[in-house]
């Protein structure tokens, strides 16, 4: 079976990403903004210090619990049938900070 972009739905636009990293569940969010079809990538741009930061990392697909495009649900997507090993909070809408 050949990788294909799974994730590509959700292509620019801001997304909140649970992942196991080891035992830990860790929460992200950022703009979709690349799915090689092993891993998905998410960027933030931020101000700090006045000057502009980027932020980009990569997610590798078997570590994603839960990905959702904030304030619309059907948009939840849990790729382990099995669910989480441990229970996820309830995703709340974040205000956007800037680090200044």
């Amino acid at each position: 079976m050949s990788a294909m972009a799974r994730y590509s739905a959700f292509l620019g636009r801001w997304v909140e990403v649970h992942y196991r990293a080891g035992d830990i569940l860790l929460p992200a969010s950022g703009t979709f903004v690349a799915d090689s079809g092993k891993s998905i990538f998410l960027e933030q741009h931020l101000e700090q210090h006045g000057q502009n930061k980027q932020f980009r990392w990569e997610i590798p697909y078997q570590y994603i619990v839960r990905l959702e495009e904030p304030g619309k649900p059907e948009t939840v997507v849990m790729p382990n049938p099995e669910g989480p090993k441990t229970p996820l909070p309830p995703l709340t809408p974040r205000k956007k900070a800037s680090l200044n």
